[in-house]
């Protein structure tokens, strides 16, 4: 089963409605297993949430040699008519910024170096989730470049 380090009672609730989790916990472990195995990325946290505001969340964290990447991961139907990354909006990057800006000021020290990054898992209806298309967008600014500071 998909629960592994997962509560007891999400566990329990997985079964009970089914057995496994949803096609966006499934992507979201494909694209850390991707971005490890094809981008030499190791994980450092899954689902961080900012304690002071728990509603602004970072699916994945990475290490890419020095630099760290904050990953929005975005399970998409083969069928959907907005790919995932246009669907990262004005009103979702900027929470995603405050949940960057959240997690940074939590490390007790910066790097020197971080980026933004965007994957996009395709759901093929009657495959395995092992075999879904991952498409990885690096380096997505969070910032609208026509905003002037």
């Amino acid at each position: 089963m998909w629960c592994n380090g997962s509560s007891r009672f999400k566990c329990w609730l997985l079964e009970w409605i089914g057995g496994r989790e949803s096609d966006g916990a499934q992507a979201e472990h494909l694209a850390a297993q991707w971005l490890a195995q094809h981008r030499g990325m190791r994980l450092v946290a899954q689902n961080w949430r900012n304690p002071a505001d728990r509603r602004e969340e970072i699916d994945l964290v990475l290490r890419d040699g020095s630099e760290m990447v904050f990953v929005e991961v975005k399970a998409r139907a083969s069928s959907a008519l907005v790919p995932g990354y246009y669907s990262v909006g004005r009103v979702k990057r900027a929470v995603l910024r405050r949940a960057v800006n959240a997690y940074l000021s939590a490390l007790r020290g910066r790097p020197q170096r971080f980026r933004f990054d965007i994957v996009e898992v395709e759901i093929i209806p009657d495959r395995p989730a092992t075999s879904w298309l991952v498409r990885h967008f690096p380096g997505v600014p969070l910032c609208d470049p026509n905003v002037r500071r």
